[in-house]
């Protein structure tokens, strides 16, 4: 699963504390984070972790009951067969101290906390606003994104496309017969559908996000895969575990399941080491021995070789986040990779929205400002934000791998990035469906 290295370090790393990158809302701490959309700057803020827990890769799966007995940890979470494992400090033992003590076991590879996040939409508190059908249907992304174009020729039938956000409204009609079964890692069962209602910071999230990916590929098939809770918020294991089940639904390497392209409206300014180990697994990155992250030797990474003979490879689409910034990062977006996209948010004027982040690490653009989708209920709604244009470049991925699954992710991330246009005032580019899918250079945008 070449899916960059260094983006799976992001997203561990993001794992930490993932944001919504949709609507606003404050979120408290809790199982996964995401950042939704929302308007005007906003400050960065220091990643929190979830209390009392800890996260290690060990040597070999062997290595684990020694260290239960010996400190006062438990076993929370095993991450499959691999020897990495969520544990529990105990008692009256401090998080800092078990730490410190299991950096010095020689089996020990990596030992760390399991940080969580707020959205930046958190600090906005921006909320959407009531949408219908016709305004879905009608809004302005769809043409200047010249979708009716593009979907003449595919509408990216064949094409698995993994949403890993808040869950979904399996009802809605907009979703009907487009969904895959999918996962929730917040209750841990195999419904993800939204949770809450309408007073929790995340809710409908998913769902927004979600019908945003059938906009622009109406045959591509849609994974929900729950990693935030109602509020919007997850930690690093959770979003781990997400991802990995993305890739291999039905936990048989053998099999061609997986998905082809993963959206992530979500992000952090958190990182983790742990995500590089995440992102061998992803990339198919060969086994350093003795190297913390790097080491693989041990026969809980099997599945994983097998795995990766049988794969083409996954494109992530991640939300590049709305503080207005082109110096904070969020990550995963912030993550320099082949195979991943970092997307901005663009206004109907073909500017750069004022609440999108920018800068020499986000990829590309997509329409971002006032974007109508589902919301659970079977309800329509308006929202700003990062998280609504990473869908919208996520489904034109899905567009183009559908005219070749075998193309390779990063040659799906350059043809988007190749056939799209300048925006104004800025050196960001605006995705083009109708230009990536013929593989052209689109014509200038005509700016004022």
């Amino acid at each position: 699963m070449p899916l960059p290295h260094v983006l799976l370090r992001c997203l561990l790393r993001c794992l930490f504390a993932l944001t919504l990158l949709g609507p606003a809302w404050s979120a408290p701490v809790s199982a996964a984070s995401g950042s939704g959309g929302g308007s005007g700057a906003g400050s960065g803020s220091s990643d929190a972790d979830v209390p009392g827990e800890i996260l290690v890769k060990l040597k070999s799966t062997g290595a684990l009951q020694p260290l239960l007995v010996k400190y006062p940890v438990t076993l929370t979470s095993s991450f499959g067969a691999r020897p990495i494992y969520r544990l529990k400090v105990v008692g009256a033992a401090r998080v800092k101290d078990v730490l410190a003590a299991l950096a010095l076991e020689p089996d020990v590879m990596l030992a760390e906390t399991n940080p969580t996040h707020r959205s930046p939409e958190a600090r906005k508190n921006v909320a959407w606003t009531i949408g219908t059908p016709q305004g879905y249907a009608a809004q302005w992304a769809p043409h200047v994104m010249r979708l009716a174009q593009a979907q003449t020729v595919t509408i990216g039938t064949g094409v698995r496309v993994a949403v890993i956000d808040t869950g979904v409204d399996r009802s809605h009609p907009l979703l009907a017969g487009r969904l895959l079964p999918g996962f929730d890692f917040v209750d841990f069962d195999s419904d993800p559908s939204e949770a809450g209602g309408v007073l929790n910071a995340g809710y409908g999230h998913g769902t927004h996000v979600a019908g945003l990916v059938a906009l622009v590929a109406p045959g591509a098939r849609i994974m929900p895969v729950r990693a935030l809770d109602a509020d919007g918020v997850g930690n690093a294991w959770v979003l781990a575990e997400a991802l990995l089940y993305a890739l291999d639904p039905d936990a048989n390497p053998d099999t061609d399941d997986g998905a082809h392209i993963i959206n992530l409206s979500l992000g952090s300014l958190a990182r983790t080491r742990l995500f590089d180990t995440i992102a061998r697994l992803v990339n198919c990155t060969p086994s350093v021995p003795d190297d913390a992250t790097g080491d693989l030797s041990d026969a809980g990474y099997g599945d994983d070789k097998r795995r990766c003979a049988n794969s083409h490879g996954v494109v992530i689409v991640a939300a590049a986040g709305n503080d207005a910034s082109g110096s904070l990062k969020e990550y995963p977006a912030a993550e320099s990779a082949s195979n991943l996209l970092a997307v901005a948010a663009t206004t109907p004027a073909s500017k750069l929205a004022s609440f999108s982040n920018f800068g020499s690490w986000v990829n590309l653009a997509a329409p971002g400002d006032s974007i109508t989708s589902s919301l659970p209920g079977g309800l329509y709604g308006t929202w700003s934000g990062t998280s609504m244009a990473a869908p919208l470049a996520a489904g034109t991925a899905a567009l183009v791998r559908s005219l070749d699954l075998t193309l390779r992710p990063q040659d799906v991330v350059q043809r988007l990035r190749s056939a799209s246009a300048m925006l104004c005032g800025t050196q960001l580019r605006q995705v083009d469906a109708a230009a990536a899918v013929a593989n052209v250079v689109p014509a200038p945008i005509a700016c004022p």
